[in-house]
């Protein structure tokens, strides 16, 4: 039986024809639904869930508190618990008390958490440059300005 061929990545297939018009709500959906595959498929790649990826990516560089990375995650303490649960069995995060709080956990990354995150970021990193690359540098610099002022006023 001949084996399947892998889907392609976005920087490989485009999302849509060159002519295909597009209102901002469509452009933001689509362009969330190739940001969403290549977590998907960065995931899939080092067997973690998109939200496993996330919660590593959101512990590079701190420890935090389960309400915090529930913020961060938008989960409740039910299922922030459990996240963290399956992180810890599998080597990747730690649970340690906060020094400000009895009652309270900090979440870190252990060794293998911190090389885990590392190669999930480098991964998407070079995926979405890919997918960005016919751009230039100045398509990219504008997109990524126009994002952190979208970005900057959520919320206001």
């Amino acid at each position: 039986m001949p084996t399947a061929e892998p889907p392609p990545t976005p920087a490989e297939a485009p999302l849509l024809p060159d002519d295909a018009p597009l209102n901002t709500v469509d452009a933001l959906v689509q362009l969330s639904f190739l940001v969403q595959g290549v977590l998907s498929a960065t995931g899939a790649a080092h067997d973690l869930s998109v939200i496993q990826l996330r919660l590593l990516g959101v512990l590079r560089d701190r420890r935090a508190g389960m309400l915090e990375l529930g913020r961060h995650l938008g989960l409740d303490k039910s299922s922030m618990t459990g996240l963290v649960g399956r992180a810890e069995k599998r080597g990747l995060v730690r649970r340690s008390p906060s020094p400000h709080d009895g009652r309270a956990v900090l979440v870190s990354l252990t060794e293998e958490g911190h090389r885990l995150a590392q190669e999930g970021a480098e991964e998407i990193r070079r995926r979405l440059t890919e997918a960005t690359a016919h751009l230039g540098a100045e398509g990219r610099a504008e997109l990524t300005r126009l994002v952190g002022t979208l970005l900057r006023g959520v919320g206001d």
